[in-house]
């Protein structure tokens, strides 16, 4: 048995993201300085947009999008039930309402005909948005839901938390990587310890609109500008306008140069991902009672595949009974996630268990497996044989 405890993610940081963190902890700036314009040029660039803007962490940069895009107490909005609570509360924030739509029984990611059905249901002007997740790492098809979105006049959020990296196929063949703007307004990111490139906290906002990313400058810094071209007074060099009613959603510099230092391994990472979810799958194939959570027919047979792997999800009838076994072996498995519309906040507001059979059904059965760039290789085939154990016996 192995004695140091295996967790399902953990950050992995070289002496190269100590010196760059140490060196710009000795320059002039801690905050506010070049190295977050540095951070958001070079991960534009990563994901193909024209813009990026860093903030203090992936929620607050799902409430700058809600807010850039004018959600208020009149808007609808829908989202999947399978994600973190943040890609639904986002819309809270802003007073507005959130209306789930079930999930793909295979993928857990959220159906586009459930969604498509809900919208229908409504007169057009109803719902203003949807917000997809690419959940596990996992990229939703957006060229769909952009068709979707076209036909009734919403706009489009990619919650790419769990996805930097990945990409999908459009239907010309072309890969479309999670974040790029091709077909969502805004996409989000999370530079939280467990996701590919660790900040500690950290997250991003992409898009190809200018105009939106102009707000999402504004609103980052309390709603103010020293743009001279935007300034309806000039006063001096000190002077600055309060525009809009903004938020402190900045990032620090000494976080931009971790996040900077990580992203030059982003792509040796993301290859290690796939390098352990090739074995997991392998491993698992044919075993009685393991069912992994489908992505697409490449990445079922270990070939090329746009999935990020944040997680590498299975299903198991006794859920609980695994988590337990695992636990007890010092393997920190983890469930991801509550279907955010039985938490109690989301029953406040009318909404029940049953409501969403395949979200729930899922929930009853997944576990995150340990998954990380760091898993070694003894650790992993640790995990294999105690998840086979326990299914097995």
């Amino acid at each position: 048995m192995l004695t140091n405890p295996i967790p399902y993610g953990r950050q992995h940081i070289t002496e190269d993201d100590i010196q760059a963190v140490v060196e710009t902890l000795q320059s002039d700036f801690l905050t506010q300085g070049p190295k977050v314009a540095q951070f958001e040029g070079a991960f534009a660039k990563y994901v193909g947009a024209k813009y990026a803007v860093a903030v203090s962490n992936g929620t607050a940069a799902l409430h700058l999008c809600t807010l850039a895009l004018g959600v208020n107490e009149q808007s609808r909005v829908i989202t999947s039930p399978i994600t973190f609570v943040a890609s639904a509360n986002c819309v809270r924030y802003c007073g507005g309402t959130v209306e789930f739509a079930d999930i793909d029984p295979a993928t857990a990611l959220l159906d586009v005909e459930k969604v498509r059905q809900l919208v229908e249901s409504k007169p057009r002007g109803y719902y203003a948005g949807i917000i997809p997740v690419d959940f596990a790492g996992n990229p939703v098809n957006l060229e769909t839901f952009r068709q979707l979105a076209d036909e009734h006049g919403l706009w489009l959020i990619e919650d790419a938390a769990h996805s930097p990296g990945g990409y999908f196929l459009d239907s010309q063949g072309e890969k479309q990587h999670c974040g790029n703007g091709r077909y969502a307004d805004l996409a989000i990111f999370s530079f939280h310890p467990v996701k590919h490139i660790a900040t500690g906290e950290g997250g991003m906002v992409t898009t190809n609109d200018e105009e939106l990313y102009q707000k999402l400058l504004l609103y980052r810094t309390h709603g103010i500008t020293r743009d001279a071209e935007l300034l309806e007074e000039h006063h001096g060099g000190w002077y600055m306008e309060m525009q809009e009613l903004g938020y402190n959603y900045r990032i620090p510099d000494m976080l931009s140069a971790l996040g900077l230092s990580q992203l030059q391994r982003a792509d040796a990472g993301l290859a290690r991902r796939r390098g352990i979810a090739k074995v997991y799958y392998h491993a698992f194939a044919g075993v009685a009672g393991i069912e992994a959570l489908s992505t697409n027919p490449a990445a079922l047979h270990g070939e090329e595949t746009g999935h990020a792997y944040h997680l590498y999800v299975i299903r198991v009838a006794d859920r609980k009974g695994l988590y337990d076994f695992l636990r007890k072996h010092n393997i920190f498995a983890q469930v991801h996630y509550i279907p955010a519309h039985t938490m109690p906040y989301y029953r406040g507001l009318g909404y029940s268990e049953g409501d969403f059979p395949a979200a729930e059904h899922y929930y009853s059965e997944c576990l995150s497996l340990p998954m990380y760039s760091s898993l070694s290789q003894q650790e992993q085939e640790f995990v294999i044989e105690r998840v086979k154990e326990f299914v097995q016996r």
